[in-house]
């Protein structure tokens, strides 16, 4: 194992955990020191001089030290969480945050998924068997050790020497397993990167025929891994010949030397005491920590240095503000022949889109279902890069952008809102922490989010995110996007799960927020209420105002007249009933100001213009 990954591993312990851990060991010293004295004093002084009752006292005595070891014991185990959880967490979320900050790189992370599921708890599990190996190896060599030298200085030159010997010799494998160990680790990843695509696919394997084909992709690699666990096996071989050296040598020597030990002076009792030392303290303790390191250390350090390899943060490039920053207030939005497509054999989504958002421009976006709109949306935020032509945020290419700077320009607020476990205060100010409280309720309330906020216990309420509707989750995301200081906000149906009131509400919000705002139009009383339109129909896009298009494009007067087919129109509380009867002008002002958003008045609108 190498410094550097225990050293990280401890980091992320507390230093009191460490003090409670040794404290609580120090219980099982007496143990292992007293269990040779124990024995050579019960036979010595107590059987065989038939005084039955100092033998048995004796072993009381020794009975008692291992029910004190074995209350230390119990503590140490409750004390392993305080080690390995936090060094678990702590991992998760590095894990996570690479995979995240490559994914929005476009980097592809096929490892991901194995470390996270498979290398986090191995680090977890492992150091946990680091910690109780390498314990129970000091405690129990320290009470060997002054338990030896009490009953006679010969017993501990015997048994000691080759003890040391045997465990300096497995220190020495240990190096030759860390190599196998880490191929075996890369090994792991490369059979999950191989297998991981041929599962997902299995249907289609299946209908074409191409099982040996599969079978060959995978199998290659599960054989080159086959043979490194074959090697990591031979090494466990040479470890069995340290334990001999060390654990069962000093058993050995000690016999041989008895008659000449006897004839100098040492009693029958103390020869026993010597060989309980070999066979209950020190075999334990070299097996236990042989096994701890030699596995657990091995998987530890080669699997933690892999991690934290594979998640280095991502160095990002910088920008020289002469010659890459132009602030985006002064240059906008523009989308100069982009055309994107889902796979090279794919028909485009967007084909050569040219498109100019100015600076504090409001546009809907508009078209049938599946015909590009969200994608649009990803190609805007820079979420996906366009297979030819450009985005342009603040004239500068997306794509170049890094995600701190993109973070900076726009924010997306998709269909499906994410809140996360934690204070509302969190949600609500992560694109913004340094907000005070003032400007989070100014935000919430603004987007209508404030009776919400109240209902569920004010800023500092925990949040949990399973226990709030589509449409809760939708406010608290407006709200949080609301606060951020991007310049350009996207709304791809953010509002999908708000009744109408809600969502003019909040798209008011947006409106008077300052910027500019790109709303993808889940009802088509968002168009009305946006300064211009966007139409998508696959082929081509237009763009005007909501008069202009009614005039010039007939699938825009078709999405209108398809959103009120077979609805009643319900007019607003206070409305003109003119607006039922056709009274075009009238319902253009409404649709704007939000109240009149039945789907009739919109059909008498556009059969009027």
């Amino acid at each position: 194992m190498r410094g550097r990954e225990i050293g990280f591993a401890f980091s992320t312990v507390r230093r009191s955990s460490v003090i409670a851990l040794c404290c609580w060991s120090l219980l099982e010293v007496p143990s292992s020191a007293l269990s040779g004295i124990a024995v050579a004093h019960a036979l010595d002084d107590g059987f065989l001089r038939h005084r039955t009752g100092v033998g048995l006292t004796w072993i009381a005595v020794l009975l008692a030290a291992a029910t004190l070891a074995a209350l230390g014991a119990r503590r140490v185990f409750a004390l392993l969480g305080n080690f390995v959880e936090p060094l678990r967490d702590v991992l998760v979320r590095r894990v996570v945050d690479a995979a995240v900050t490559r994914g929005v790189a476009g980097e592809r992370d096929g490892g991901a998924a194995a470390r996270l599921t498979r290398q986090v708890e191995t680090v977890r599990d492992s150091f946990a068997g680091i910690i109780i190996a390498v314990r129970g190896f000091v405690v129990t060599a320290l009470g060997t050790a002054v338990g030896a030298l009490a009953l006679g200085p010969l017993v501990a030159v015997i048994v000691m020497p080759p003890f040391v010997v045997g465990f300096g010799l497995f220190l020495g494998v240990l190096r030759v397993a860390a190599e196998r160990q880490r191929a075996s680790v890369l090994g792991e990843e490369k059979v999950a990167a191989a297998a991981g695509p041929v599962l997902a696919a299995v249907r289609d394997i299946a209908a074409g025929g191409t099982e040996r084909y599969a079978a060959d992709l995978v199998g290659g690699p599960v054989l080159v891994q086959a043979g490194i666990e074959r090697a990591l096996a031979r090494v466990a071989a040479l470890r069995q010949l340290c334990f001999a050296i060390g654990g069962w040598l000093p058993a050995l020597l000690l016999l041989m030397a008895g008659p000449a030990l006897l004839r100098h002076g040492l009693t029958a009792g103390d020869l026993v005491g010597g060989l309980t030392f070999v066979v209950s303290g020190i075999q334990p303790a070299l097996r236990g920590v042989m096994s701890g390191l030699g596995d657990s250390g091995l998987r530890f350090s080669i699997t933690l240095a892999r991690l934290l390899q594979a998640t280095e943060p991502v160095p990002q490039p910088t920008f020289a503000p002469a010659e890459s920053h132009t602030d985006f207030a002064g240059e906008g939005l523009a989308l100069r022949g982009v055309t994107f497509a889902y796979g090279p054999a794919s028909e485009p989504v967007l084909r050569d889109l040219d498109l100019t958002v100015e600076p504090g421009d409001h546009l809907a976006v508009v078209g049938p279902s599946g015909i590009g709109k969200s994608t649009m949306a990803a190609l805007i935020c820079g979420l996906r890069p366009p297979d030819a032509g450009t985005v342009l945020l603040g004239g500068i290419d997306a794509a170049s952008l890094p995600p701190d700077r993109l973070a900076g320009i726009r924010v997306l607020i998709p269909q499906e809102a994410y809140v996360f476990a934690g204070s509302l205060r969190e949600n609500l100010a992560y694109l913004a922490p340094q907000a005070s409280d003032d400007r989070i309720t100014a935000s919430t309330e603004a987007v209508g989010a404030d009776a919400l906020l109240a209902r569920l216990g004010g800023l500092d309420a925990l949040l949990v995110p399973n226990e709030l509707s589509a449409g809760e989750r939708q406010l608290l995301a407006l709200a949080r996007a609301h606060l951020s200081p991007a310049p350009l906000a996207v709304l791809d149906e953010a509002t999908c799960h708000l009744d109408p009131v809600a969502e003019r509400r909040a798209e008011q919000a947006f409106a008077d927020r300052g910027g500019t705002l790109i709303v993808i139009a889940h009802r088509l009383s968002s168009a009305l209420r946006a300064e211009r339109v966007l139409v998508l129909d696959g082929v081509r896009a237009d763009a005007g105002s909501h008069e202009e298009l009614s005039e010039r494009s007939a699938l825009y007067r078709e999405l209108l007249a398809h959103w009120s087919a077979g609805s009643e129109p319900v007019p607003a509380a206070g409305s003109d009933p003119a607006l039922v009867a056709g009274d075009a002008h009238g319902l253009d002002a409404a649709a704007r100001a939000g109240l009149g958003d039945g789907p009739r008045q919109i059909v008498a609108n556009s059969a009027v213009t």
